[in-house]
């Protein structure tokens, strides 16, 4: 699957140290990317309509962890889904007489403009679910030679007892884990699976459905195996991390895991990291809900995509909150703000001082490797506009600055 144009990333001067991250498996700081290739895996979208701020916000978390991975010289390799097919996608395009391949493509378009314009990173591997379905099918083989599979009517089933690891991601009781399996995909009610966890690993074909051939029938993949099987593909060597947002956490992220841990008999990743969820007027943001702030909407109403990512930035990655118009408004009068700080070093780009802006560069690398804060390193470049602006600062401490803004919170001054 193509992904995105990218966008020059300036080197600064020194490294930066390794980013450390809250792991919320073990509820420790856990470092990533301190290993040559150490692998980031995010979930990714489900093509059934826009871009919106809880997606935009969950890829900006990630999208600074890679850029602070890399300006410590320990890149990731970054891996990110399209889950291409699955029911919301076919719903949708039932609902609306779409062929469910072109809604997929016009809204994975449509994605890959939204992250284009805010200067999101792209993936080293950007993978469809479709185009994987010969290694999901390769999965659920290993994992029936372990014992893991069992057959109900056409479909098959993953035994989440065949993971002595089971529940080391959520940590939830059993009656929580049955009352989210229900409300995010799964099917604890149906009759015949051994265990009411026990996910989906093969939908056996419906009439009116895209299907692929097995060796168990045509079908399609279940949700958690497609993202076990990807990872489990593209990131042989290491999986540092494991993120998405904070509702992945079961049972998506739990089960991805214990498939992959079936048959690789050790823990999937060295931590799982999680975005926490925006709201508006009091509730989550979600398509289910319909209570959505689109990127793309915001772009074509002439929004600056910079105070965009401003303002979605400036805020713990972790925190829930929710969306207001003061924010965006805040957003654009920092970013009016750094841009007049920042204008003083634009005749003199060539500028190669490496003490000129050292304190900021030093502050916001110092803030971003402490588990992401965005907010503090917003902080720092703030104290400095301000002074900047009172003071004359230098032009190559002004351009400095700004290449310590683009490098490591992709603001674009």
């Amino acid at each position: 699957m193509r992904s995105w144009s990218s966008t020059d990333v300036p080197t600064l001067p020194g490294d930066g140290s390794t980013p450390r991250v809250l792991d919320v498996a073990s509820g420790e700081l856990i470092a990533a990317g301190s290993r040559p290739r150490d692998g980031l895996y995010v979930c990714g979208i489900t093509p059934y309509d826009a871009t919106h701020l809880g997606h935009a916000a969950t890829y900006l978390t990630f999208d600074t962890l890679v850029r602070v991975a890399r300006d410590a010289r320990t890149p990731l390799r970054y891996i990110q889904n399209v889950t291409d097919v699955d029911d919301p996608l076919l719903q949708r395009a039932r609902a609306t007489g779409e062929e469910w391949t072109a809604l997929a493509e016009r809204e994975t378009e449509l994605f890959r403009a939204d992250m284009t314009a805010l200067r999101v990173l792209p993936p080293d591997v950007f993978v469809g679910a479709v185009e994987s379905i010969p290694l999901v099918v390769d999965l659920i083989g290993e994992l029936q030679e372990r014992g893991a599979v069992y057959s109900l009517d056409r479909d098959l089933y993953f035994s989440v007892a065949s993971d002595p690891r089971f529940g080391a991601v959520s940590h939830l009781k059993h009656q929580d884990m049955l009352r989210l399996f229900a409300e995010r995909g799964g099917d604890p009610s149906r009759e015949g699976k051994r265990n009411p966890l026990d996910a989906l690993l093969w939908l056996g074909n419906r009439a009116g459905e895209p299907a692929w051939e097995s060796p168990w029938g045509s079908g399609r993949p279940g949700w958690h195996i497609e993202c076990a099987a990807i990872a489990l593909h593209h990131l042989r060597a290491s999986l540092s991390v494991q993120g998405g947002g904070r509702d992945l956490v079961f049972p998506h992220h739990e089960m991805s895991a214990a498939h992959a841990q079936v048959v690789r008999d050790r823990p999937f990743a060295d931590a799982y990291v999680h975005a926490g969820m925006i709201g508006l007027d009091g509730e989550k943001m979600s398509k289910s809900r319909g209570n959505l702030v689109l990127v793309s909407a915001l772009l074509a109403a002439g929004e600056d995509p910079m105070a965009v990512r401003l303002a979605l930035l400036n805020r713990h990655y972790r925190a829930d909150w929710s969306w207001a118009d003061v924010a965006l408004a805040d957003a654009h009068e920092r970013l009016d703000l750094w841009r007049l700080a920042a204008r003083h070093g634009r005749a003199e780009r060539h500028v190669d001082d490496v003490e000129a802006g050292a304190d900021v560069r030093g502050e916001v690398r110092a803030r971003l490797a402490d588990d992401l804060d965005t907010a503090g390193a917003i902080a720092a470049v703030d104290a400095w506009a301000a002074h900047s602006l009172a003071t004359a600062t230098s032009p190559a401490e002004a351009h400095a600055v700004a290449q310590v803004c683009d490098a490591l919170l992709g603001i674009a001054l």
